[in-house]
């Protein structure tokens, strides 16, 4: 039987793998799926902050930090300081803006998730989002409990 942790592993794996393949093909190898909600973020709201960016993408700001550096480092962003010096504001490069090939994986990868929902017995985002609530209202290592017990 295979672990619940390797299942939901390779489940990601699988579809973005198959993005991030997309990517590739199109010329841009070093672009991650996990960059499309900020650039999608940047656009709709202009240049943000990176705690107001983490707030926007639904991620913790330490996450949204990483793939910010990420995504510097390959050159779809570029961080400027804000009024305090704590802030880092986070601004989308042409190399970001001029890639119409974002919007339209989003909207095909949205249109393969619909797909793949019709057959499963329950639409993934839903099982997702009802597993992140219970997660929430009882974390996971309160249900492990005393492994002694």
């Amino acid at each position: 039987m295979i672990a619940l942790g390797t299942l939901m592993r390779h489940v990601h794996e699988l579809m973005d793998g198959a993005i991030a393949g997309i990517y590739a093909e199109h010329g841009l190898p070093d672009y991650r799926p996990r960059y499309s909600p900020v650039v999608r973020a940047l656009v709709a709201r202009g240049p943000l902050a990176i705690r107001d960016l983490a707030g926007a993408i639904g991620v913790s700001h330490s996450a949204a930090s990483q793939t910010v550096v990420q995504m510097r480092r390959s050159g779809f962003v570029t961080l400027e300081k804000g009024a305090d010096a704590r802030h880092r504001i986070v601004h989308l490069t042409d190399r970001a803006r001029a890639a119409p090939l974002i919007e339209a994986e989003w909207a095909a990868t949205e249109r393969a998730v619909r797909e793949l929902d019709a057959e499963l017995p329950v639409p993934l985002e839903q099982l997702m989002t009802a597993t992140l609530q219970a997660l929430e209202r009882r974390n996971f290592r309160e249900r492990i409990g005393d492994v002694n017990a």
